[in-house]
This record gives C-alpha cells, structure tokens and sequence, in this order.
C-alpha cells in the first residue's frame, strides 16, 4: 500500500495499534503473575480489562471509517514485549525484578500514547467526530496507566530495589 493520503495512514496506523493492543492481552497477565508486588499485579490485572475496552472501541473506530476490522502485525509492540518478556526470565531479586516490569510496561504505555495522540489528530483531521472520541478515551487510559506506574515506581518500588544493592554493598 502507498501511503499517500492521510487517510491511508490513518488505517495503517488504526491496524497496527489493533494488533499491538491484541499483543499486549496475552502479555499483560504474563506482567501481572511475574509481579511481586501486590500493587504492581492489580495494575497490570486492571490493564487487562482496559486493553480489552481498548480494542473494543478500536473495532468501533473501524466500523465508523467503513474498515473491515483487522489489524496488520505491530513490530513495535511485538519488540516492547520481547524485551519485557526477557527481563521476566531474568533471575534477580523480585523487587529488582518489579522495577523493570514498570520501566518495560512504561515503554509500552509511551508507545501507545503516541499512537493514540496521532491516531485522534489523523480522525479529527480527517472529519470523523466520533473517531477521534474513542481514541482520545483510550489516550486518556493510557495515561492514566501511565501515571499510576509512576506512582507505583515513585512510592516504594524502586526505592526497594535500590535498597537490596544498598544492602549487599554494606554487607561485602
């Protein structure tokens, strides 16, 4: 396909979040067993039912530009979940092990912010209202996710982590 309309790129793009939003449900309850933290599992649990809600209106947005709903394989995603998923097989100390589930999950959510900020712009560009309403709902989602994994890391999680090389300094 030749991108040469914005209209073209905005069902590319409208694709490939698709498929990254489908990606991400089968690896967010991976996220969620690996976490230590209580918190952190109830997060990325929480995610889960956001994504599915996610993908939900995505499939609206489709209905709504006149798209057969499908999504085109996400490279982007698919290499977030490949890192993550290789910091979760890392041996380590579990709240050492947390810290990185945020920063990975972090990537992830930044990416789709991206995406979702494009997306909404694209739609209202391009005249479709109620479009760029569900994409401005998953952006905010996003978001919001986005500051409660900040909040996490800010209030405990990477303080422990950084308290168990603080340790084993001491100790040697």
């Amino acid at each position: 396909m030749s991108l040469d309309s914005l209209e073209k790129l905005f069902i590319e793009e409208l694709k490939d979040i698709y498929n990254a939003e489908k990606q991400l449900t089968r690896a967010l309850p991976r996220m969620a067993k690996a976490a230590d933290s209580d918190q952190l599992r109830e997060a990325f649990t929480l995610h889960t039912k956001e994504t599915e809600g996610q993908i939900q209106r995505l499939e609206r947005v489709f209905k709504e530009v006149g798209q057969a709903v499908r999504g085109k394989k996400c490279k982007g995603m698919e290499g977030l979940i490949e890192e993550g998923k290789e910091k979760m097989e890392e041996e380590g100390e579990p709240e050492v092990l947390d810290a990185a589930l945020i920063a990975s999950a972090q990537k992830v959510e930044h990416y789709e912010i991206a995406a979702y900020g494009c997306l909404r712009t694209y739609a209202e560009l391009l005249g479709y209202s109620e479009a760029a309403q569900l994409l401005q709902q998953n952006l905010e989602e996003e978001e919001a996710t986005d500051k409660k994994l900040n909040q996490l890391a800010e209030g405990g999680i990477n303080e422990q982590a950084a308290s168990v090389g603080a340790e084993e300094e001491e100790e040697e």
